[in-house]
């Protein structure tokens, strides 16, 4: 096809405009060139031409759109990012059925936010036509982020993620005001920040005419939010309208990265001005004779401020405040003298930060002082909303264990009974999955190609002060070979490294904190970087880390190929980090005078520093440039600790130079000792595993009903962390859950209690002897690896019936805190009703190991190694067999999975399937595992997942009992 084609076809795939048969206009357009005109088998071709790269980018563009698409008529009764919706969208775009799989197959569908909402008390408002209306600053961030080097296809999955936040939130243009709260789930260091840019910038555009941004506890913070909402939102005719002049001294400032918009908002009546209330050195202040700067311009005063007619010509104000008590109570007396109408000022509040309430580094003296600033904190929010009655709460958090899930007593004004949205984890975001293996490979297979941990993670276990130090020289010595092999990669040609930190994090005491940091300095002088004696400990760790490593994950990189070439850049690293006043920064509460050092911004300089520190540096901060961490801290409380993970977050051109130094042994009450980094592996999977829960039961059923509102989800959770309280997720919601069945789909029931004296282990074995004495077949099955290969797997397995197996897993115990009784009424309710007969049981023999004797047992069985989460962290173990459920889910009747011939010859309509799995688990002080046999019962644990039938749960169903005195219904979600 020629151009002409391609750009022809391309103009049909406008932004902002639903699907419509793209083949007559096509026609139109180009018929003084083929007068006979296109079919649509021509179009589909060039849908489909690697060539035509306009017309597929733009296509990419409009299906992300269309696919996401929620409040347009259009849609009709297709739910977003289903196989029902791309089907829709290619009828109206004229294509035919025989052409949809192809289409598929070249622009599979990428999924999205994960909603969780109530019903809205309204008709949809922020349609396509609305947006395109008013979008003055959402396209002006756009160009940000483009110039940021945002790729199309991540500014494509923002524009939807905050697109879901803010048809969410009420018209701020209804006659009657209505208050929306959410809340948004992301990713610690994972943009959150652009996100709730985003939500700001269309809002604005929207209507809402004031915002304020709640930043944290702590200046820093918010003057990092400030600027950054300067720099790439409120532009900088906005900021030089306005009386400050916080950036005179900022080198991008200075250098013209400030967005400039395309029209200065100040000298045109059709687009509104930005007025800052605070600056990036100064927090709320009382307005006092300023207060006019809080009233609001009308054209027409008969009408309210929210009409329209004098909404959108009106300017907008806003304000990064943190959670203070002075600074709000300050906000609050204002707003008590404005005088405008508050009731008619459509507000925004952001609330960063959201789960900040959580408190771990106090002394126990002085949390009573604490929680009453809390509540002091809360108690100002609250009254801002209730003054504000348009106002809409948005809070935004990392940790989905929150407080604002699970303490009603610091929220409840704040509650997110309208929605909760849980963004996509980005592409080249690296979190805490990218820190370890959870897909249990075996330690004595890892290596850094396959193993996040033996990539990444270097473990702190001194026991002496010599050990100690030789530790933190490693971390030392990989900070300035990570800063040589940057400098190296520039010489190259990659994007300057304009920060490069370290951050030494083992305590909260600022006297610790002095002490630390004087470690550092000490070591760093004697560490001999200037001198040639420490070129041979470099090259070394060279060696046998950084180019192994990098060979691994960093291939596309250029690396040295020996260390002579990296020899020059050495000494160029150390000066860079020994200029100013010290190698080192301590970041805490303390006043920058009692330090003798640089302060610390890396807005004005770049920054090639140690940081020492705590809680400054463990919260919504970002850490710039961040390559090498040294963490030893134990804290108890769980978000919290996530929230310490500055090591999380976006490493362009070094994501093979970060390691993580972290304490394995670290000392906590009554002389026990805890691995920090199985605490937080085992809060990685918690998260992982509520964040599947919301996806599972995301969305609306076939009523058009959501299967869950805001208010179920705390009983989906389960963790087993001790520093957590066990029933405070429960707390502030009237709901227990009490049935939870999904058909077609596998779940783990791994959660185990602590093995104690084994009894248990031989207890569970029991249970499961009628099952293992039905296995007499022996077949191969299917399932598709992580690389999308297709590979096979043997297993004996058996029919046995349905109440045989109820009968054997009602036998099992479990860990407190976790509930197997939503299951077994799912299991239950499916064989009273007929919909569950029997289950195909598959005991899968491993290729590399043979099975072994059982003591008391007539024949051998495969015993496998899966990891049992250490009590002090999370009892049970990291899963069963992970890749052969495709087999199990294929019998039940899962049309999304193929586990090979044999598995779709035992699919029955009222069969499930279940997976047995025996795992060692010796005596703690046994450091042997078994190898040979003959093994005692005790010593090895029986795991199972199983899939009921998937015409049991179709769509899939959970129900909750509601807790008010006197009542007993289950609340269903379906």
């Amino acid at each position: 096809m020629s151009d002409e084609v391609f750009r022809a076809v391309a103009r049909e795939l406008g932004d902002g405009f639903p699907p419509e048969n793209v083949l007559y206009p096509v026609n139109a357009r180009l018929r003084a060139s083929y007068p006979d005109g296109l079919t649509i088998a021509d179009i589909i071709d060039v849908f489909l031409d690697d060539s035509a790269v306009g017309v597929r980018t733009a296509l990419t563009s409009r299906l992300r759109q269309w696919d996401a698409e929620s409040v347009e008529t259009w849609v009709g009764s297709t739910v977003p990012q289903s196989p029902e919706r791309r089907a829709r969208i290619y009828d109206l775009l004229g294509l035919p059925v025989d052409a949809h799989a192809e289409m598929d197959a070249h622009f599979p569908r990428e999924g999205g936010p994960v909603v969780i909402a109530a019903q809205q008390p309204w008709d949809p408002w922020y349609t396509s036509e609305r947006r395109r209306e008013h979008d003055f600053y959402w396209r002006a961030y756009k160009r940000v982020l483009a110039d940021k080097n945002w790729d199309e296809a991540t500014i494509g999955k923002l524009d939807i993620a905050t697109t879901e936040v803010v048809h969410r939130l009420a018209d701020p243009t209804r006659p009657e005001p209505y208050q929306s709260k959410g809340l948004v789930v992301g990713y610690v260091q994972s943009g959150k920040t652009a996100n709730f840019s985003g939500v700001v910038a269309k809002a604005i555009d929207a209507g809402y005419r004031l915002v304020i941004v709640l930043t944290g506890t702590i200046e820093i913070l918010r003057s990092q939010t400030q600027r950054r909402l300067d720099m790439e939102l409120v532009g900088r005719q906005n900021i030089s309208a306005g009386v400050d002049d916080d950036y005179a001294n900022d080198e991008d400032w200075r250098n013209g990265n400030f967005l400039e918009h395309e029209i200065d908002p100040n000298k045109t009546n059709e687009i509104p001005a930005i007025r800052r209330l605070t600056t990036s050195t100064f927090d709320y202040k009382s307005l006092l004779a300023g207060l006019s700067a809080l009233h609001f311009e009308t054209v027409d005063h008969s009408l309210p401020l929210n009409d329209p007619k004098n909404l959108y010509p009106s300017n907008i104000r806003i304000a990064v405040v943190k959670k203070n008590v002075s600074s709000l109570k300050k906000l609050v007396a204002d707003l008590k003298k404005v005088p405008t109408e508050l009731d008619q000022i459509p507000a925004l509040i952001i609330d960063d930060e959201a789960d900040q309430a959580s408190v771990n580094t106090i002394d126990p003296k002085k949390i009573k002082t604490e929680q009453i600033e809390r509540t002091a904190i809360n108690g100002q929010i609250a009254e801002i909303l209730g003054l504000l009655k348009r106002a809409q709460y948005i809070g935004y958090t990392a940790t989905p264990f929150a407080n604002v899930f699970v303490d009603p007593e610091d929220s409840v004004n704040v509650f997110p009974s309208d929605f909760i949205v849980s963004l996509e984890r980005p592409g080249p975001y690296m979190g805490g999955a990218d820190f370890h293996d959870l897909d249990d490979v075996e330690d004595d297979d890892k290596t850094p190609a396959n193993s996040n941990e033996k990539a990444y993670v270097r473990d702190l276990r001194a026991e002496c002060d010599e050990d100690r130090s030789a530790e933190q020289l490693r971390a030392l010595d990989s900070f300035v070979l990570t800063g040589a092999i940057k400098l190296f990669r520039e010489s190259k040609g990659a994007k300057p490294y304009r920060h490069h930190t370290m951050l030494v994090h083992e305590s909260v005491k600022q006297a610790e904190h002095e002490a630390v940091a004087n470690d550092f300095k000490a070591l760093w002088k004697s560490a001999g970087y200037s001198q040639a004696k420490s070129l041979s400990r470099l090259e070394k760790l060279w060696a046998e880390d950084f180019a192994v490593v990098s060979a691994a994950r960093g291939s596309e990189l250029p690396n040295p190929e020996s260390f002579v070439e990296l020899e020059e850049f050495i000494g160029a690293a150390y000066d860079r980090i020994s200029e100013g006043t010290s190698p080192v920064i301590v970041v805490n509460g303390a006043a920058e005078k009692d330090y003798k050092q640089d302060s610390l911004d890396f807005q004005e300089r770049g920054v090639w520093k140690i940081l020492v520190g705590g809680t400054k540096l463990s919260r919504g901060f970002t850490v710039e440039g961040l390559t090498i961490t040294y963490y030893t801290r134990r804290t108890g409380q769980a978000d919290t600790l996530m929230q310490m993970g500055r090591w999380f977050g976006f490493r362009p051109g070094y994501r093979d130079l970060v390691r993580l130094f972290i304490g394995r042994t670290v000392g906590g009450p009554a002389g026990a000792d805890y691995d920090m980094y199985k605490a937080f592996e085992a809060i990685v999977r918690d998260e992982q595993e509520f964040r599947n829960e919301l996806t599972r039961f995301s969305g609306v059923n076939e009523k058009g009903e959501p299967w869950v509102t805001p208010r179920d989800v705390p009983p989906m959770v389960f963790q087993q962390l001790p520093w957590l309280r066990p029933t405070a997720r429960n707390k502030m919601f009237n709901a227990d859950l009490v049935y939870r069945g999904m058909g077609g789909e596998s779940f783990s029931f791994t959660m185990q209690p602590p093995r104690g004296d084994g009894s248990i282990n031989a207890r569970h074995f029991d249970a499961v002897a009628p099952l293992l004495k039905s296995l007499g077949e022996t077949g191969s099955f299917n399932f598709v690896d992580k690389d999308d290969v297709s590979r096979s797997f043997s297993a004996r397995y058996g029919i046995v019936p349905a109440h045989v197996v109820l009968a054997a897993v009602d036998q099992f115990e479990w860990a407190n805190g976790w509930d197997f009784g939503p299951h077994r009424e799912a299991l239950s309710t499916a064989i009273e009703s007929g919909l569950l007969e029997d289950f195909a049981v598959l005991l899968p023999y491993p290729k590399t190991r043979e099975p072994i004797e059982i003591k008391g047992w007539h024949e051998k069985l495969p015993i496998v190694n899966r990891k049992r989460q250490e009590r002090e962290y999370r009892t049970g173990f990291t899963g069963t067999a992970v890749r052969e459920r495709d087999a199990i889910e294929h019998i039940a009747g899962s049309p999304k999975k193929n586990g090979g011939p044999l598995a779709g010859a035992l699919h029955r309509k009222t069969r499930g399937a279940l997976i047995l799995v025996f795992a060692n688990d010796p005596a703690p002080r046994q450091l042997k595992r078994a190898q040979a046999g003959p093994v005692d019962s005790r010593d090895f644990a029986t795991l199972f997942s199983y899939a009921l039938p998937h015409a049991a749960e179709p769509l899939g169903r959970i129900g909750f009992r509601v807790k008010q005195s006197g009542t007993g219904a289950i609340v269903d979600a379906n």
